[in-house]
């Protein structure tokens, strides 16, 4: 679950498992706790540079608060904790086996590390690098790439699948040119499935109570969410689109829309994370799945 940055490195020929030595970060970026947030424009290279730095600095600290609901080597779409055993958005699992299958925004790479256990063969993909140390760290057969979502070192045609659980895509500037590479390197009749905050909830405040129930800004705001060091440098950026935009994002890069996914909140989950909670989930929708075929 992380965000993409520029190309590193050249196209990936290997299986085994890799970790390319990190950019260093822009001395200016001051820590997260010193930051503001605003609503503002950031283009694209300010948000993979913003939201690179964030994830690297928060990545402990993530995997220590989301690591046992993620688990070591399970698929979960979202909060709500849809499962892709039960969801089966990629196709039965017995289907998977000997498949190619692209993960954007791996983070540790739990999704993939199902994929291979499925007989899969995935590759992990993120912009983070202290994300995919602790895909290292925690193991696997699969290959570690870091690298940007928006200009994937792969060549055409690689992949049979792609999947990204809340990867990249809320944090990207031109969700098109993620969408087109990715139709780029899937084979014909490829599937891209990925999850997103619903586009429902940036009419909300972001908390898990009561406050959390009475929409306080425009559904139809395009202005994107960022957190900035003092110097007005953005250090962490997330990106609002409708589900209309969504969709036609989605055509657009040359796929077809063949599912859209709202799970509903599950009566056995009780935990909070972040502004989702069984309160808010039982009555607003906090993830969107879109399922999309590449013809």
């Amino acid at each position: 679950m992380t965000p993409p940055r520029g190309r590193i490195g050249g196209k990936s020929t290997t299986r085994e498992p890799i970790i390319q030595e990190p950019v260093a970060s822009d001395s200016h970026v001051t820590p997260d706790s010193e930051s503001e947030a605003t609503r503002r424009d950031a283009d694209v290279a300010e948000s993979s540079r913003a939201n690179r730095g964030w994830w690297d600095r928060n990545a402990d600290e993530y995997q220590v608060e989301h690591g046992t609901f993620l688990g070591d080597n399970r698929f979960v779409w979202g909060p709500e904790g849809l499962d892709e055993v039960e969801a089966e958005l990629l196709g039965p699992p017995e289907e998977l086996k000997g498949k190619d299958v692209l993960e954007i925004g791996a983070g540790a790479a739990q999704c993939s590390r199902w994929l291979a256990e499925q007989g899969a063969r995935p590759v992990a993909l993120d912009l983070s690098h202290r994300q995919l140390q602790h895909a290292l760290r925690i193991g696997g057969s699969f290959p570690l790439i870091c690298a940007d979502a928006g200009a994937l070192p792969f060549a055409d045609a690689s992949f049979d699948l792609a999947c990204s659980a809340y990867g990249a895509m809320p944090f990207v500037a031109d969700p098109v040119l993620v969408l087109s590479e990715v139709r780029r390197v899937l084979r014909p009749g490829g599937r891209f499935v990925f999850s997103v905050t619903h586009p429902i909830r940036w009419a909300f405040p972001d908390e898990p109570g009561p406050e959390g129930l009475t929409v306080s800004a425009s559904y139809f705001d395009r202005t994107p969410y960022v957190e900035q060091a003092e110097d007005g440098s953005a250090v962490y950026v997330e990106h609002h689109r409708t589900i209309g935009d969504r969709v036609r994002d989605v055509v657009a890069a040359g796929f077809r829309l063949v599912d859209l996914v709202e799970p509903e909140w599950p009566s056995w989950n009780t935990s909070e994370w972040g502004g989702w909670s069984p309160l808010r989930g039982n009555l607003i929708p906090g993830s969107a799945i879109f399922v999309c075929e590449r013809d």
